[in-house]
C-alpha cells in the first residue's frame, strides 16, 4: 500500500517568536502549503492565524485569504482543522468549517489538558505582547471536546460531506472513536492519526506507539492509520510508521526543526525529508488523488 504524507502547516500551538519560518500570513500560509504539496504531501491540515500579529484565528476572512490560493495552486486534499485552539469556544472552531465545507476536517477524540508551557521557558525576545501569556497560561488550559461536542462535529461536517484525520492523543480517545463507529456516526473505515509527544497526552515512545496500533487495528481492523509525534522525535516516528505500513505526517505544527538545533526554514523542507526517509524504507509515496480514493473523499473543491 502507499503512503501517505499529511503535513500540518502552522496550527496553533507555536508562536512566530520561536521561528521566523512560521507562516501566519495568508501569502507564507498559501505559498508554504502549495510548495509542501509540490514536495509530496498529499493531505494539507490547515489552521488559520491573524496576519497582523499570528494569533491562532477562526475567522472566515482569514481562512479565506489562503484557501482559494492553495486550491488553485496544488491539488492536494484541503484538511480543515476544527479543534483550531484551545481557547476558542466550539462554534468559533466550526465557523470557517462549515462556510468552507471542506472535503476532510481534524477531529479531536476528546477532552484534554493541553500543556504549552514549557515552550515558554527558553529565553527568547518576544514579537508580540500575546505569546508569552497564551503559552505560560496553558498550565491552567483544558482543551474540551466533550462526547456531545464530537458528535456535534461529526453530524454537522458529515452532513456536509466532510471525512475526518481521526486524532488520537492517547488510548481512551480510541474506544471513544469506537463508540461513535458503533452509533453509526463514523461511515467507512477511520483514517486515524496517532498525536504524540504533547504534555497531557501520550508520551512518544516506541512501545506506546506499538500498543496504540495493536489496539486500533483491533478495534478498526480495515482503518488507515498515521503518526505524528511532537518536537523533536518527528522523523523517527515518521520512520518507525512508514516501517508498520501506516502513514506520515510532519509539518511546523507539530516541530519546528529539521535536526537538532537546526529551524526548517519551510514545511516542504520536512516533507522533501521525511519522503526521502520513507522511500528508502521501500514505500511509494501516495499522490492527492490516490489519497482521494484511499480515504473516500468526496473530491476536490473550488474555495471562493
Amino acid at each position: 500500500m502507499k503512503i501517505v504524507i499529511s503535513c500540518a502547516i502552522t496550527g496553533s500551538i507555536h508562536t512566530p517568536s520561536m521561528s521566523p519560518y512560521l507562516p501566519f500570513t495568508p501569502t507564507e500560509i498559501a505559498a508554504q502549503a502549495v510548495g509542501a504539496a509540490k514536495a509530496g504531501a498529499a493531505i494539507l491540515h490547515l489552521h488559520a492565524r491573524d496576519p497582523m500579529d499570528g494569533r491562532p484565528s477562526a475567522s472566515i476572512a482569514d481562512w479565506s485569504g489562503f484557501l482559494p490560493e492553495i486550491a488553485g495552486g496544488c491539488d492536494a486534499i484541503l484538511n480543515m482543522t476544527t479543534g483550531g485552539s484551545a481557547i476558542m469556544t466550539l462554534e468559533e472552531r466550526l465557523a470557517a468549517p462549515s462556510h468552507f465545507a471542506p472535503e476532510m476536517c481534524s477531529l479531536n477524540m476528546g477532552t484534554m489538558n493541553f500543556a504549552l508551557y514549557p515552550m515558554a521557558a527558553k529565553p527568547r525576545d518576544w514579537r508580540f505582547d500575546w505569546e508569552e501569556p497564551f503559552l505560560t497560561g496553558s498550565d491552567d488550559l483544558v482543551f474540551k471536546n466533550t462526547p456531545r461536542d464530537i458528535e456535534g462535529v461529526l453530524r454537522r461536517m458529515g452532513a456536509k460531506g466532510a471525512r475526518f484525520e481521526f486524532e488520537c492523543y492517547d488510548l481512551s480517545h480510541l474506544y471513544m472513536l469506537r463508540h461513535f463507529a458503533d452509533r453509526g456516526l463514523i461511515p467507512g473505515a477511520p483514517f486515524v492519526q496517532f498525536v504524540m509527544g504533547v504534555l497531557g497526552g501520550v508520551a512518544a515512545e516506541p512501545e506506546h506507539l506499538v500498543h496504540l496500533h495493536q489496539t486500533a487495528r483491533r478495534l478498526f481492523p480495515d482503518m488507515q492509520w498515521s503518526v505524528l509525534a511532537a518536537g523533536r522525535r518527528q522523523m523517527e516516528f515518521a520512520a518507525m510508521a512508514a516501517a508498520m505500513g501506516g502513514h506520515v505526517r510532519v509539518g511546523l505544527e507539530d516541530n519546528l526543526y529539521l535536526g537538532k538545533g537546526v529551524l526548517a526554514r519551510s514545511n516542504a523542507e520536512q516533507v522533501q525529508r521525511v519522503r526521502e526517509i520513507v522511500e528508502r524504507l521501500g514505500r511509494v509515496v501516495a499522490t492527492a488523488e490516490e489519497t482521494r480514493a484511499m480515504l473516500g473523499l468526496k473530491g476536490r473543491q473550488v474555495f471562493a
